[in-house]
C-alpha cells in the first residue's frame, strides 16, 4: 500500500527491469537472469509521482509504503528498486519512482536484520544465525528464488568431520567455526567479499563467487550491531561502545587495524564512512553522534566531533555527500551538515514515523539539487522524504525542486 501525506499517488505507467547494481562483484554466465540496466529518473518523475510535494520550508514525507507485518528492519537500494525487509520475515521489492509494490518474498524463512545485493543476488541475514541467498531471473514465475543458505551444505560436509573445525560458543555447547551462533545483525559487501556481524561477537568473511566461508574472527567484547566496508578496510560497531577497523594481512586473512574509542559503557549501534574515507561516525545508546578523522593513510584515527543528535539512543545512519543522516529511538531523523574539521551542524529534523527509526537509505540519485531519503521504522512503515542540499534564500526559502514544481503546476 503507498500513501502520500498531501495528495493521491499518480498512476505512471513504467518498465520493470530487475535488480542491477553499479559494481557487481559477482556474473552470471546465464545471460537470461543478467540484470538490465538500471532506470535513472529525474526531477521531472519526482514531481509526477507526488504531485503534492510539501510546501517550502516544511519537513514532511513525500510518501508513507506499507504491507510489511513486522517493524522494517533493513532496507537497500540496488538499480531502480528499493528493498524493505522486516522483523515480520518479509522482505517487499518497491519500483522507483512510483514506489509500487514490485514482489514479496522470503516467508517464513526467520527474522530478517540485515541485507545486501549484489549483480543478481540477494544476500539476507536472519535471526536463525543464517544467510539466505536470492537468485533474481527474469525468466521465472518465482523471481526471487531462494538458491543457497550459509553456510552451504559443501562447506557443512567439507569441515564436520575434523574436531579442530569445532569451536566453543557457550557452555558444554560447540559449533563449527562457519557457523554463527546468534543473529546475524549486519551485512556489507565489498570486492566480491561479504562481511558478516552477530550477536555472537564474531565477523565472518564470505566469498560471493562459491558462497564459502573464508574467515571467523573474534571481533569484539559484546554484539556487533554495524558494518561497513570501505575501500579495503572493514568497520564493525559493537555494544562493547568500539569500532574495529579491520584490513586484509598478507596471507589474505584479516588484522586489526585500529581501534575507535566510544563512550564508556555506551553501545555503539552504527558506523558510517563517508566517501573519501577519512571520516568515520558511530551512533550510540545514549543519543550521541561521535566522528573520528584518519590520517592521510588512514593507520590512525582521532576523536574530533561528540555530538548529542537525539534524546535518545541512535539506532541507524547514512551518508550522502556533505551529509549525514540520522534515525533515533525518539522516532525522529536528524539531517546534519559536515564542517571542516569532522563537526556536524544541523540543518533540519524529519518527523512522522509513529515508532523508533531503525533503518535509513539515501538514494545515489541527484534530485533538483537533493536526493530521496527512505526510512524504515518499528511503527512496520516505510517512509520517503525529500532533502534539499541547499538552502535557498529566494521565492520563500524555497528549495530548487519546490521552486521547479510551482512554477510548473
Amino acid at each position: 500500500m503507498v500513501s502520500s501525506t498531501d495528495s493521491p499517488v499518480s498512476e505512471a505507467t513504467l518498465s520493470t527491469p530487475l535488480l542491477s547494481a553499479t559494481a557487481s562483484s559477482s556474473s552470471s554466465s546465464d545471460s537470461d537472469d543478467s540484470p538490465h540496466t538500471s532506470y535513472r529518473f529525474a526531477s521531472e518523475d519526482l514531481k509526477f509521482r507526488f504531485r503534492g510535494i510539501p510546501i517550502c520550508g516544511s519537513y514532511r514525507s513525500l510518501a508513507v509504503l506499507s504491507g510489511h507485518i513486522g517493524s522494517v528492519s533493513c532496507l537497500a537500494i540496488c538499480g531502480e528498486f528499493i528493498l524493505s525487509a522486516s522483523q515480520g520475515k518479509d522482505i517487499i521489492v518497491w519500483q522507483q519512482p512510483d514506489l509500487r509494490q514490485f514482489a514479496k518474498f522470503g516467508q517464513g524463512d526467520g527474522s530478517v536484520k540485515a541485507l545486501v545485493t549484489v549483480g543478481n543476488k540477494v544476500f539476507t541475514a536472519h535471526q536463525d544465525s543464517r544467510i539466505r541467498v536470492w537468485k533474481v531471473s527474469r525468466s521465472s514465475e518465482n523471481i526471487f528464488r531462494l538458491v543457497a543458505t550459509l553456510p552451504t551444505t559443501k562447506d557443512y560436509l567439507g569441515k564436520f568431520m575434523k574436531q579442530s573445525n569445532y569451536v566453543q560458543t557457550r557452555r558444554n555447547h560447540r559449533r563449527l567455526w562457519i557457523e554463527h551462533a546468534d543473529s546475524i545483525s549486519c551485512l556489507a559487501i565489498y570486492n566480491g567479499i561479504i562481511y558478516s556481524g552477530s550477536w555472537d561477537k564474531t565477523l565472518k568473511v564470505w566469498r560471493v563467487s562459491d558462497l564459502k566461508c573464508l574467515e571467523s574472527i573474534k571481533a569484539h567484547d559484546d554484539a556487533i550491531n554495524g558494518l561497513v566496508a570501505h575501500r579495503g578496510l572493514v568497520y564493525s560497531a559493537s555494544a562493547d561502545g568500539k569500532i574495529k577497523v579491520w584490513c586484509k594481512g598478507t596471507q589474505n586473512s584479516h588484522c586489526l587495524k585500529g581501534v575507535l574509542e566510544g563512550h564508556r559503557d555506551v553501545s555503539l549501534n552504527s558506523v558510517v564512512v563517508c566517501e573519501d574515507g577519512r571520516m568515520v561516525y558511530g551512533g550510540g545508546s545514549d543519543g550521541c553522534v561521535m566522528g573520528w578523522e584518519g590520517d592521510e593513510d588512514v593507520s590512525s584515527w582521532e576523536l574530533v566531533c561528540e555530538l548529542k543528535a537525539h534524546k535518545m539512543a541512535v539506532l541507524c545512519m547514512c551518508s550522502m555527500g556533505e551529509f549525514l543522516c540520522t534515525g533515533s529511538a525518539d522516532k525522529s531523523i536528524g539531517i546534519w551538515k559536515r564542517e571542516a574539521g569532522g563537526g556536524l551542524t544541523s540543518v533540519g529534523v524529519l518527523r512522522g514515523h509513529e515508532g523508533p527509526v531503525k533503518c535509513l537509505q539515501a538514494s545515489p540519485n541527484s534530485i533538483g539539487g537533493g536526493f530521496l531519503l527512505y526510512s524504515g521504522g518499528l511503527d512496520k512503515n516505510l517512509r520517503v522524504w525529500w532533502v534539499p542540499k541547499e538552502k535557498w534564500e529566494k521565492k520563500g526559502d524555497c528549495s530548487p525542486i519546490q521552486v521547479q514544481i510551482q512554477n510548473t503546476s
